[in-house]
Formats: C-alpha cells, structure tokens, sequence
C-alpha cells in the first residue's frame, strides 16, 4: 500500500527548499513526526525517510527528539553483548 499527498502547488512553492528536495524534505518530516509520536519505530522511521538507521538518529537527535529506548531494550542489548 501507498499514499499519495495532494499538496496544492502554492502550498509547495511556499516552502523555502528547492523543487529537487522536495520530496526527501517531506518524507524526512513525516518520518520525524511519527517517530516523536511514538507511531513508527526507528528503524521504519528512517526506511520511511530514506535514510540509514545511524542517520536518523543523528537528524532526531539534532532536533532534540528523544529515542524511544527502554530499560529493558537495554537490558536485552547488554545480554546481547554478553553473549547470552
């Protein structure tokens, strides 16, 4: 499934970023958005805005958008790391 945003052509010549970047500025906005809301994880976050996961994470915390990383996930990465 895809989505299709109509954007009406004032709207987008509005905005201050060139014609070319259009598309990867909006999807990285969106992908930002949800991620802050809690709606998408990280790693669809960044899929969604074409981006390595490493890199996303670099543009959130840029933004001041904190991960969304529990104590457990930490613990299950510190027996990851373990080996176990």
């Amino acid at each position: 499934m895809s989505v299709t945003l109509d954007i009406p052509d004032d709207v987008l010549a509005a905005m201050p970023v060139a014609e070319q970047e259009r598309r990867p500025y909006l999807l990285l906005e969106i992908a930002c958005a949800l991620y802050a809301r809690d709606l998408l994880s990280l790693g669809r976050a960044a899929e969604l805005a074409g981006m390595a996961k490493l890199r996303f994470g670099q543009e959130i915390g840029s933004r001041g958008i904190p991960r969304h990383y529990t104590e457990a996930e930490l613990d299950a990465d510190f027996a990851y790391a373990r080996g176990e």
